[in-house]
């Protein structure tokens, strides 16, 4: 890729995406030149992520296994292949914004890779509200479960692109400011993609999740820009299980 290369997209930002967001296998080498603009394949990570995930919970409840445990075996897979790097990030900012007294302080937190009663808490609550909504929904049917799942990896994947071409970043360095700022047309091209997706596997009731992923993500945003000035790649993991979370709940009600 040459540097005047301002494709909207190519294939090749699957892989990349692919390697940012999972600790899945590639049979090719991402071109991670593109930067900030293979951001709008966010949401397919998350769609192979939420199909494996989501699919073995059906496969585990197809068999029998109580739903507790499908449901345990669902979010353990959304873990594992992510590397639990957004839950990493979700902890990094409620030590750093909650756990800083001013901003530079609240940056140095964030970047220690110990992790604080803050973040401790922040883990509990966001892993076991989310176990309590799959469970519910696989409780309700497997496929219900799946579909939202699915939606709800493709939604708050989305997120994150719109973050990083809404907010500055925080600090000169991290893997956000190496992955760059994301143009508008990328973050418009990733929420069009993943609100696609998720219509073909919930329908209408993508609108609702599409609002829940949305206050998700601008809540994190708004308290992120008011601490710090801006968005880091803790913050990014952040609004990604905030959103989730917001989708996994509004697809209950």
């Amino acid at each position: 890729m040459t540097k005047n290369d301002d494709a909207l997209c190519r294939v090749g930002d699957i892989a990349v995406a692919l390697a940012l967001l999972t600790r899945l296998p590639l049979p090719v080498e991402p071109d991670y030149a593109r930067g900030a603009a293979a951001a709008w394949a966010y949401p397919l990570a998350g769609l192979v992520v939420a199909t494996i995930s989501g699919g073995a919970g059906v496969l585990t409840s197809l068999i029998g296994l109580p739903t507790p445990f499908s449901a345990l075996i669902v979010l353990g897979f959304l873990i594992m292949l992510t590397g639990a790097m957004h839950e990493d990030g979700l902890a990094d900012t409620a030590d750093g914004l909650w756990g800083g007294w001013d901003r530079e302080k609240r940056l140095d937190i964030m970047k220690d890779s110990h992790i604080g009663t803050y973040g401790v808490v922040a883990i509990f609550l966001g892993l076991a509200w989310r176990y309590a909504a799959i469970l519910m929904l696989y409780d309700i049917s497997p496929i219900l479960g799946f579909g939202t799942v699915v939606a709800a990896a493709l939604l708050s994947r989305a997120v994150m692109p719109v973050m990083m071409a809404s907010l500055p970043h925080a600090r000169n360095g991290g893997l956000s400011h190496r992955v760059g700022p994301a143009q508008r047309r990328t973050a418009a091209l990733g929420l069009l993609v993943a609100a696609g997706l998720a219509f073909a596997v919930i329908g209408q009731a993508v609108v609702p999740a599409l609002l829940a992923a949305a206050m998700g993500g601008l809540l994190v945003g708004l308290i992120a820009r008011r601490k710090i000035g801006g968005q880091t790649g803790d913050i990014l993991g952040a609004s990604q299980q905030l959103a989730e979370i917001g989708v996994l709940t509004a697809l209950l009600m």
